[in-house]
């Protein structure tokens, strides 16, 4: 079964999806079978695609009118489209950039695995660049991670309250600003 989805970025009524819809209707997807959104592709919370890929069966083909309609993040596109393929469910886009991309044909999923490949890339250079970065920043003399809560002179105060039996351990945190388990830590 053939099922559609179709997304507008603005619900303000400026952006229709008829294109999209008529579009669908001609690849032989059943009207009643087209999922819809008027959000932003970047959102990760879609109720329309939620919808869609959990009426997706196996066997079943996810058709989109262009790639950037079921997303922007290359990332999420990879991500769904693989779970597509591990349930069963083909992919097919009619138009645009990635109208090749049929996931039910041999060279559909050449072009996929091609994106998918460039996907991995990109992450692994984001990786090295960060490692980068971190290795950078040290040589400098500047360590990741949180700021401590207490200066030096704060924690030689606390040993000292501390090792005085009579201290009110809910005092001395009031006293500090700082909670128990920062205390102890």
């Amino acid at each position: 079964m053939l099922i559609g989805y179709a997304r507008v970025s603005k619900a303000d009524g400026s952006q229709v999806l008829d294109l999209q819809k008529d579009a669908l209707v001609k690849a032989r997807v059943d009207e009643q079978q087209i999922y819809h959104d008027q959000a932003s592709g970047t959102l990760d919370s879609r109720p329309g695609l939620e919808a869609c890929l959990k009426a997706l069966r196996k066997g079943d083909i996810l058709v989109v009118w262009k790639l950037d309609r079921l997303g922007r993040d290359l990332r999420h596109l990879v991500n769904t489209v693989q779970d597509l393929s591990d349930r069963g469910i083909g992919f097919r886009v009619l138009t645009g950039q990635g109208a090749d991309i049929n996931t039910t044909s041999a060279s559909g999923k050449l072009v996929f695995g091609i994106f998918a490949a460039l996907a991995e890339f990109e992450r692994d250079l984001i990786r090295e660049r960060t490692k980068a970065g971190l290795a950078a920043a040290r040589a400098r003399g500047r360590t990741g991670g949180r700021k401590f809560a207490l200066t030096k002179s704060q924690v030689r105060l606390a040993q000292a309250a501390m090792n005085n039996r009579d201290t009110q351990v809910n005092e001395l945190c009031k006293e500090l600003g700082i909670t128990r388990a920062t205390l102890y830590r």
